[in-house]
């Protein structure tokens, strides 16, 4: 009689049997993600170092997404000053020329803060905050004694009180900055001319202690303000030096064209003071 052994039967692998294919899948697919955030990290950088490259920032790009940046309707707006071609057009009048480089800038340079070159018997600073506040308290000798300020370089709601302390939380803030002026021009002007350009009301508007430090003494291509005021700030600084003789950077203009690209039709102004 013939003996059949039982055969055996094969042993079970466990589930994770066949699984050194599986378990080499599951580890390079563990490294698709990772890759996928990496690719992801080098295209955001790459794509705001080329957009810093053109002049855009951060801030712009938010505000563009969120409806952020809002017109400000300022005092200089409204005080009558007179307009001209487009400031587009007007921009194409001025020279590009690098900055001067020979130093020397000092603020004396420009006459004593602040003149009352309209005569009225108010100084310019006094001028400017009667102009650019609301809500305004004025002494018998045109002193602003308060009132309240819209900053139109960030928006911001500002109470001013005249006072040693309290005084500073609204300078005057020269468009084109001095120094930025002596670099592009005004280093080989007479005292009087510079005396002109640093109290002419196109060239002065009253901000925020804040924003008027961060801008300090900026170009349009290091710096603007936000975006419902930029035709405006930028219109207003070509003006200046258009009416100046000024010259700018090559960057400097880019960044011009730039914000006056979203408005073309914004006019340029005339100043009252500018010697031809």
């Amino acid at each position: 009689m013939a003996i059949f052994k039982k055969a055996r039967r094969a042993p079970r692998l466990p589930a994770s049997g066949f699984t050194g294919k599986r378990r080499g899948v599951s580890s390079s697919s563990g490294y698709k993600p990772t890759l996928a955030i990496i690719l992801l990290v080098l295209l955001l950088v790459t794509g705001v170092l080329w957009l810093r490259s053109h002049n855009w920032d951060l801030r712009t790009g938010f505000e563009s997404i969120t409806g952020g940046g809002r017109p400000v309707s300022t005092g200089f707006a409204g005080s009558g000053v007179e307009t001209y071609s487009t400031a587009s057009q007007v921009l194409e009048t001025i020279t590009v020329a690098k900055p001067y480089s020979g130093g020397g800038y000092k603020r004396s340079a420009f006459g004593q803060a602040w003149e009352d070159i309209d005569g009225n018997g108010c100084d310019q600073r006094n001028d400017i905050l009667a102009r650019d506040l609301t809500d305004l308290d004025l002494s018998k000798n045109c002193k602003v004694l308060s009132g309240t300020l819209t900053d139109p370089y960030t928006t911001e709601i500002i109470s001013f009180r005249r006072g040693e302390k309290t005084s500073e939380a609204v300078p005057i803030d020269h468009v084109v900055a001095l120094s930025n002026a002596w670099s592009s021009g005004a280093w080989q002007w007479s005292l009087t001319e510079r005396t002109l350009i640093a109290n002419d009301p196109l060239n002065l508007q009253a901000a925020g202690q804040f924003s008027n430090t961060t801008k300090s003494n900026k170009d349009a291509a290091s710096w603007l303000p936000q975006t419902g005021y930029r035709c405006e700030y930028v219109a207003r600084q070509i003006s200046v030096k258009a009416a100046y003789h000024l010259t700018i950077t090559s960057a400097e203009k880019r960044a011009m064209q730039g914000v006056l690209a979203t408005c073309p039709d914004q006019p340029a102004y005339r100043s009252s003071f500018a010697r031809g």
